[in-house]
């Protein structure tokens, strides 16, 4: 008789809801084995129902594939609600039909598993572009501007350059065709790309500004109005990636130069 260690390692062989190994190995009563195949059992579930998610953010891209096009750009950017630090747009071409496991909107993607996503993206995309615009540039402009002058950039920095934008809900004034998509990270799997890129992309900027500027927690914050981060402002100033038209910044610069 198998010990369930071996089963166990057949077990993984199976890909397939319907193989008729399950049937030949639900006739062991062992409960370590019925366990095993449970296990398995919903491991291939998860990988049918992962399967069809991915499918499924990609009926924009297939619409367009079916079309004729084939270097389409997802765009989507981070970063425009912080106090502090640049808004982050990236653009990425990923080939046809590419499924990337565990791809989503970057905000539904865990922490830990950003990283290992952002460098599937990296090693499976066509063309990756990114665009940064700093506080400066925010102040200068406003952050909605600024955020389409990022998206630009980086879409200018694509090779090959794309026939066609999905663009998390937004429009550019570009001489390409383009779809903008609301909650277009969640929909498209090309814009989840980018936003995946844009995210890690921003996060790295603002590990590196917290080492700059420590007190004010931007490693874990990112630049968000966070207590810890209102704190160090209250305590140690406002720094020099500070968004300075954004309040309660812009109230706190204008009340100090009046001192």
């Amino acid at each position: 008789m198998a010990t369930i260690k071996e089963i166990k390692e057949e077990l993984a062989n199976i890909t397939e809801l319907n193989s008729p190994l399950f049937k030949e190995f639900e006739t062991d009563s062992r409960s370590g084995v019925q366990k095993e195949i449970e296990k398995r059992k919903k491991a291939i579930q998860a990988e049918i129902d992962e399967n069809l998610r991915l499918e499924g953010m990609l009926s924009y891209e297939k619409e367009l594939y079916e079309n004729g096009i084939s270097f389409i750009a997802g765009v989507d950017e981070v970063g425009r609600g912080p106090l502090a630090g640049p808004v982050v747009a990236a653009a990425v071409i990923l080939p046809q039909n590419c499924k990337i496991k565990g791809l989503n909107d970057s905000k539904k993607i865990p922490k830990k598993k950003h990283e290992e996503i952002f460098q599937a993206v990296k090693e499976n995309a066509l063309a990756i572009g990114i665009g940064i615009m700093d506080n400066h540039v925010i102040d200068q402009v406003n952050i909605y501007e600024a955020t389409k002058l990022a998206m630009r950039e980086a879409i200018y920095q694509l090779e090959p350059q794309p026939e066609h934008l999905l663009i998390d809900a937004m429009k550019l004034d570009l001489p390409i065709s383009q779809t903008s998509i609301i909650r277009g990270d969640a929909n498209s799997l090309s814009i989840a790309a980018a936003s995946i890129i844009a995210k890690v992309t921003r996060d790295k900027i603002m590990a590196n500004y917290d080492e700059e500027f420590p007190g004010y927690d931007f490693a874990q914050n990112a630049g968000y109005g966070t207590a810890k981060h209102l704190e160090g402002i209250e305590k140690h100033g406002v720094t020099p990636i500070h968004r300075t038209s954004f309040e309660p910044i812009k109230t706190i610069v204008s009340e100090t130069s009046k001192k």
